[in-house]
């Protein structure tokens, strides 16, 4: 929807203008490509301007010209929920993504930590943001785009999430970065209810990680999820490598371990 602010007002107040516009239209962003765009403003007016709106409107990072619109219940964190941005930011960008790991699980009920950071998979390295009180950490996956994700029932805004089955594949995958592999699977366990197979195997294919597969396995039969250890059993070659179910940790024991799954852990069984 093109915003009214070309048309009304004071050219002092086009930039504020075009802000309220998107405001009612639901938009918690804007590129400054798209405020130049409807309001006829040269860049440096546009600039002028929205400095002037001060904690109303705040720059994602300094270098890019992409901004958010704070309303007013989000003023005292100094930025709208990222959930209510991220799939224009991205789009702006011209980059894949999806909300995942911790942030991802947290959407399906399943935190038992309070999850401080939002974390976002795509395809290159990117800086962390910090807009006020939210941070945003990136993670990159060759396989952002085939990985298998959905849409919240009930979003503000577009916004794609891993499945619950590719969520769990990528807290095994990524445990070292999260808080360990007891986090991940902390966090897994609350989403067993609710996983299929089916979609499972969609997340395995997708990702194509067999020491992930192999040590998600090995902690959906701890688990009792014999069901969904079952397809990634099913999926595997039946020749597997050990691992440790702690990436990196080469002490771990086979005797303690699983050889179903080839996976070594502690002596003392623990993590």
């Amino acid at each position: 929807m093109k915003s009214k602010a070309r048309k009304r007002g004071s050219p002092v107040r086009k930039a504020r203008d075009f802000v309220e516009d998107r405001l009612a239209e639901g938009r918690a962003a804007f590129a400054i490509e798209e405020l130049l765009d409807e309001t006829g403003l040269s860049l440096v007016a546009a600039n002028n301007q929205l400095r002037r709106l001060g904690d109303r409107v705040r720059r994602v990072s300094r270098p890019q010209s992409f901004f958010l619109i704070v309303d007013p219940p989000h003023r005292a964190i100094g930025a709208p929920p990222p959930a209510w941005w991220l799939d224009d930011y991205f789009r702006w960008l011209g980059r894949p993504y999806y909300l995942a790991l911790l942030s991802a699980a947290e959407l399906y009920g399943a935190a038992p930590q309070a999850v401080q950071v939002h974390q976002v998979m795509t395809d290159r390295p990117r800086r962390e943001i910090s807009v006020g009180r939210v941070r945003i950490r990136f993670f990159v996956k060759h396989e952002v785009q085939q990985t298998p994700v959905g849409q919240p029932a009930g979003a503000h805004a577009p916004l794609r999430v891993s499945t619950r089955e590719a969520t769990a594949l990528d807290l095994v995958a990524y445990a070292a970065r999260i808080g360990g592999i007891e986090r991940a699977h902390e966090t897994l366990v609350p989403l067993l209810s609710r996983m299929r197979a089916t979609e499972l195997r969609k997340a395995l294919d997708a990702q194509n990680k067999r020491l992930a597969a192999q040590r998600l396995g090995y902690l959906l039969e701890r688990a009792g999820a014999e069901r969904l250890a079952a397809a990634v059993d099913k999926w595997l070659p039946a020749a597997r490598f050990w691992c440790s179910l702690t990436a990196g940790r080469k002490n771990q024991s086979r005797e303690h371990g699983s050889p179903r799954w080839r996976v070594s852990v502690d002596a003392k069984g623990e993590w």
